[in-house]
């Protein structure tokens, strides 16, 4: 099962994301941690992208379908993927149908996480992210264990510059002109589409997604 989790930033995708693919043994494909291995290890494709990323510019579509293309190559084809934040653009989903359809996978359920603005910037002003495997907490909501510590790897927590309040609702701008039409470009895919209310308790919010997620089959 291929799944594509939409939502502004801050919205909580990436902890259900992580939750879910715990559950499931799935593959948690993010661009951003897709970027940071690439450069982290040299590889070609990592170096290509640190180019556009030192010279403070966006990294190509192109360039980023490649990176998703050769860690798909790497996923067993009946695994179950979670795509998190990932495509951003009606470009990039037209681009990511054709690495699926290479790989002979296909989109098999969109979940569009929502919530009011002001919620957001609350929770991004007291996001910490781990860098090593991808986990998120909330001083306020979900707090790890240990104060700056990951309860999964035992990573130490960071709290990104662009989560402060002004960014985030640059940030919020941009989601809207950028990703959300790409609400109306699934809506209209014929691929299941489920929108889930995340402005809740986090374990309320993972209920209704699992419990879309096993809609969907």
């Amino acid at each position: 099962m291929v799944l594509i989790l939409l939502g502004p930033p801050g919205v909580g995708k990436g902890t259900q994301a992580v939750r879910l693919a715990d559950e499931l043994g799935a593959a948690h494909v993010s661009t951003g941690d897709l970027l940071r291995a690439a450069r982290r290890e040299g590889t070609e494709l990592g170096l290509r992208a640190q180019k556009y990323m030192d010279a403070g510019e966006l990294v190509p579509d192109h360039l980023i379908l490649d990176l998703v293309k050769e860690h798909l190559a790497g996923i067993a084809r009946d695994a179950h993927v979670l795509f998190d934040g990932f495509p951003r653009t009606t470009a990039q989903a037209t681009g990511l149908d054709q690495v699926l359809k290479d790989s002979g996978r296909r989109v098999d359920r969109v979940v569009l996480f929502e919530a009011p603005d002001e919620t957001i910037v609350q929770r991004l002003s007291g996001r910490r992210s781990c860098p090593e495997c991808g986990a998120v907490y909330n001083t306020y909501f979900s707090p790890p264990k240990v104060e700056g510590k990951c309860d999964r790897c035992g990573g130490d927590l960071v709290h990104r510059s662009d989560d402060a309040p002004a960014t985030v609702k640059r940030r919020l701008d941009v989601y809207r002109e950028q990703t959300a039409p790409l609400v109306a470009f699934y809506e209209a895919s014929g691929a299941p589409f489920a929108r889930i209310r995340a402005d809740r308790g986090v374990d309320e919010v993972y209920a209704d997604f699992l419990g879309s997620v096993e809609a969907a089959g």
